[in-house]
């Protein structure tokens, strides 16, 4: 590998949160690897801005001002940034074209339809890292932000677990079904159980969809195969991150 795609390897790492607080509190926890600090010039030079820098230079970690346009486009919210980004560095955070440039002919992943509590999430990516499979595709839009909330609720294993993030996931679900990948959903009228997929080959992708409306009809639409989580006593249905815990397991 030449400098080059050194390089670019390296900031496919990188995520970035942006937020007074939540670049705060990630500043304030030494397990976060913040790898740079993004200010806007037009920050007052006091209070909590004053305490950011203050941990960042603490940190050692580089400082950068920029006009609230260039730091817009860094943190991509502009109008929620409050003038404040950081750069923080996940080794198994990568873009899903790296999945598709590098897989081999069977991977199992789990994928979140708008899951938009940070806590679910956080304990999703955990479950993720925890049961071995091959990977979470998340999506940047319609799921909550990879926040200091949800580092907190992965009880740190964002940083250990595989995630390929991309833009839209219908678009994403369809590559992967055009390379042949199987897509599968929950559903509680399904006939084959989710315990009925541990040890399969192939490529497997299972889609978890919103705390309260489930996989939306677009995605569900791309979705080959049903699945159902034996309930009894009356039990209709299982928080989402406790599914994507039984999930991960029954399935790696």
């Amino acid at each position: 590998m030449n400098d080059y795609q050194e390089r670019k390897a390296f900031y496919q790492t990188l995520l970035t949160i942006y937020g007074r607080k939540p670049v705060l509190e990630a500043l304030q926890d030494q397990g976060i690897p913040v790898h740079k600090l993004h200010l806007a010039h037009s920050n007052r030079r006091g209070g909590i801005i004053a305490d950011i820098e203050a941990l960042a230079l603490q940190r050692g970690v580089e400082v950068q001002w920029h006009d609230r346009q260039a730091l817009s486009r860094i943190s991509r919210n502009g109008k929620q940034d409050q003038g404040v980004a950081a750069d923080l560095q996940l080794p198994s955070y990568r873009p899903i074209s790296q999945l598709f440039d590098q897989a081999d002919n069977s991977y199992t992943l789990l994928a979140v339809d708008r899951v938009t509590n940070p806590q679910n999430l956080g304990m999703i990516i955990r479950s993720v890292a925890a049961s071995g499979i091959d990977g979470l595709v998340l999506p940047r839009k319609g799921c909550a932000a990879l926040s200091p909330l949800v580092i907190k609720a992965s009880a740190g294993t964002l940083f250990k677990a595989p995630i390929y993030h991309c833009e839209q996931l219908s678009k994403t679900l369809q590559q992967f079904k055009d390379d042949g990948a199987e897509l599968s959903s929950l559903s509680s009228h399904a006939q084959d159980t989710v315990f009925d997929e541990g040890g399969r080959g192939g490529k497997r992708i299972y889609v978890l969809g919103n705390e309260t409306e489930g996989v939306s009809g677009d995605i569900e639409a791309l979705c080959q195969r049903r699945l159902r989580i034996p309930m009894h006593n009356g039990v209709e249905s299982l928080n989402v991150a406790v599914t994507a815990a039984l999930l991960a397991f029954a399935v790696s």
